[in-house]
């Protein structure tokens, strides 16, 4: 059987080795036997990775990842989370699509200030209704974002 190196399997798939030893040591992928120190895969595991790599960009994690695979390790992808996740991204895309579109008009827009100008405002106005997406969710480090009170002397 033709094994592939490490190295070789780093450098066909784009993932670093460090990344394919922790994937091995979670039991994303496994090594089929070692030469000295260097683990050897079986070439599958490069079709494996891409599976791995598209499901990262699909914004699943590691574990949603794992449990795509059965106990067989051959991929068993429930189709219904796909659907949720395609969904996802579906609303993503069309408020990503909204956003480019408002701020190409508020760029161009020949409103004196961006204040004046009633997109800008209504951008603004949506943009206040949900969290802001660099919003902290601890209320330590909020504390930490907040202006500094000035004492009395201080001025």
């Amino acid at each position: 059987m033709l094994l592939l190196d490490i190295g070789e399997v780093a450098e066909r798939s784009g993932v670093p080795a460090s990344a394919l030893r922790y994937y091995e040591e979670i039991g994303l992928i496994r090594s089929e036997a070692r030469r000295g120190l260097r683990r050897q895969y079986d070439p599958d595991v490069l079709l494996r990775l891409s599976l791995i790599g598209l499901g990262k960009t699909a914004g699943f994690s590691l574990d949603e990842i794992a449990a795509m695979f059965g106990a067989d390790g051959q991929p068993n992808i429930p189709r219904e989370q796909l659907r949720a996740r395609a969904d996802e991204l579906q609303r993503q895309m069309i408020g990503l699509r909204t956003l480019r579109d408002a701020l190409r008009h508020v760029a161009d827009c020949r409103a004196p200030t961006h204040l004046e100008c009633p997109s800008f405002r209504a951008l603004l106005k949506t943009a206040s209704r949900r969290p802001l997406a660099y919003a902290p969710s601890r209320p330590e480090v909020e504390k930490n974002l907040l202006p500094k009170r000035r004492k009395r002397g201080d001025r």
